[in-house]
């Protein structure tokens, strides 16, 4: 298949490896787990509602509609009728009352049989109202006032660079990304090497041959340019592509789906998703994506009116991620997996004149899977704060969006509590999410917190010391120091681990560069020795 071909192709996906790498040798084995269940399948799903939903339609707070109707006379969700709103749960207290959008019958079905779990008023402190600022700060971690966590690195690429460093040698991606056609930002990390591969959604047939010398043969020069660096690194992932195309083409292969699926593009996302946790595929982090959430205008058909274009998406998701876990469950899978629905921003409290609603802040989430504790977090929204004052904005944070993720890396996943801080830390209220964990996500037989936090801080977790650019690389590389020092030793190792040489070079303003053009093509890893004795190990592509 030609590439002006293949970039034709419906669905787009990344998977991405984004982690310090290690020898093979030195990471065979995996950590122990003592009187601890085996988390080793486990899995995070995430669902991206990408352009902000609008909460207050999604969830309807009924100990309040009647100022809810007021402020949405138009397009509010109706309290009869054949599109009235489905009560979630009568035996919650009057401020947890929830109607869902009656487009969600497949999430209150799964509620019903405890495997939901509704975050209320999900945000983080000064709410940024940008698609695309709002978005980054989901993704990197920070909260609208700092940016201590690292603005051009991704929460999620921060964890994986520590908490799954063992498992980088792999053949596998750590984690996989479809439905965007931008890699995200949250899979970046210090040292990443992300992948653009398309699934073709149900069809893998000819998926290790289409991505195999995508790109072709890598140009001989390469610009001192933007364009330059940018062609260097895509000729880069084309060349660590077959690391990992073989083991998702033989995963899908293996897998099935075991139940039917409704004909839409979430659902072939999830679907494809299903089949590749089947097939045996290691992977940790899927992230999935559903678009079309920024509604200022046609969120309802008509006054009055529920059918429109917030039904058809809330319809979407709810349809995908039911039978989803169906899947899942009737493969004796769904025990491994939570999944979370996440947008970058709410809408406002009051419709506009387009029978749509415009940028808001907070946004509820849904946490679903058999291992989450069915309920509710939180109370509905106090609507009186959203007044003309404040252009009809509800802006009390009861989560920030942080919180629901640490305490899913930690209490799920098993992470320390050093991982938690590297991969986010409360700088606003300089405290650690460890100590700000949402009680009450996970059922107590899935809850490894309770007793059992495996032990992550070894010599393979340490906060990198060097960094090697450019990566991809051509001819040379730059080891580069956070330290000052006069020079610095390592050896270089092929990709099967195989010794090939060790050197030491003086840095010069911190820096060394090393002349490599006798290498071929393809994977090296860089054991770096350490002034306290110890090392530390990076993996670098040659294109």
């Amino acid at each position: 298949m030609k590439r002006r071909n293949f970039i034709k192709l419906s669905a787009t996906a990344s998977a991405i490896s984004l982690t310090p790498f290690q020898l093979q040798a030195a990471l065979k084995t995996f950590m122990p787990y003592v009187d601890c269940p085996d988390i080793s399948n486990r899995k995070l799903v995430l669902v991206n509602l990408s352009g902000g939903n609008d909460g207050l339609n999604t969830i309807v707070p009924l100990n309040q509609y009647d100022i809810y109707s007021n402020l949405r006379p138009k397009i509010k969700v109706p309290v009869t009728g054949s599109n009235q709103y489905i009560t979630l749960d009568r035996t919650l207290v009057n401020n947890q009352q929830i109607g869902l959008h009656p487009a969600l019958t497949g999430i209150k079905s799964l509620y019903d049989r405890g495997w939901v779990r509704i975050m209320q008023s999900v945000g983080y402190p000064s709410q940024n109202k940008s698609h695309f600022r709002s978005n980054d700060l989901y993704l990197t971690g920070n909260d609208g006032n700092s940016v201590l966590n690292g603005s051009t690195t991704g929460w999620m690429g921060r964890f994986m660079e520590r908490y799954y460093s063992n498992l980088v040698t792999q053949n596998f991606p750590i984690a996989i990304e479809i439905g965007a056609v931008n890699r995200s930002l949250g899979f970046h990390s210090q040292e990443a090497h992300n992948l653009s591969l398309n699934l073709s959604r149900q069809d893998p047939n000819n998926f290790y041959s289409i991505v195999n010398g995508l790109l072709g043969e890598p140009p001989a020069n390469y610009p001192d340019s933007d364009y330059g660096d940018q062609l260097r690194f895509l000729t880069g992932i084309d060349s660590s592509t077959d690391t990992y195309s073989e083991a998702i083409s033989a995963a899908f292969g293996r897998g099935t789906n075991a139940t039917t699926y409704p004909d839409n593009d979430l659902s072939n996302q999830l679907k494809t998703v299903a089949r590749l946790i089947s097939g045996d595929l290691k992977t940790k982090i899927y992230m999935v994506h559903i678009h079309g959430f920024d509604t200022h205008d046609s969120q309802v058909q008509g006054g009055g009116e529920v059918i429109g274009s917030h039904y058809s998406l809330l319809s979407e998701l709810s349809g995908a991620i039911e039978a989803f876990m169906n899947d899942l469950n009737s493969q004796s899978l769904a025990d491994d997996v939570v999944g979370l629905t996440f947008s970058e921003f709410g809408r406002k409290a009051a419709e506009n004149g387009n029978l749509g609603t415009d940028h808001g802040e907070i946004a509820p989430m849904f946490i679903f899977g058999k291992p989450v504790k069915g309920g509710v977090s939180g109370t509905n929204p106090d609507l009186s704060e959203a007044t003309s004052a404040n252009n009809f904005q509800l802006t009390t944070v009861q989560y920030d969006y942080r919180q629901t993720f640490a305490t899913l890396l930690q209490n799920f996943l098993g992470a320390s509590d050093a991982i938690i801080d590297e991969t986010f830390f409360n700088h606003t209220l300089n405290d650690s999410f460890v100590n700000l964990k949402v009680g009450d996500i996970l059922k107590s037989e899935f809850d490894i917190s309770l007793g059992c936090i495996p032990n992550q801080d070894d010599k393979f977790q340490e906060n990198k010391k060097w960094l090697l650019y450019p990566n991809p690389f051509k001819n040379t590389i730059n080891l580069s120091s956070i330290e000052y020092l006069e020079s610095v030793s390592y050896k270089i190792y092929d990709s099967s681990g195989a010794f090939l040489m060790s050197r030491t070079d003086h840095l010069v303003n911190g820096k060394a560069t090393i002349d490599l053009f006798n290498l071929s093509s393809g994977v090296y890893f860089f054991e770096i020795m350490l002034s306290n004795g110890s090392n530390e190990v990076h993996k670098a592509i040659k294109i």
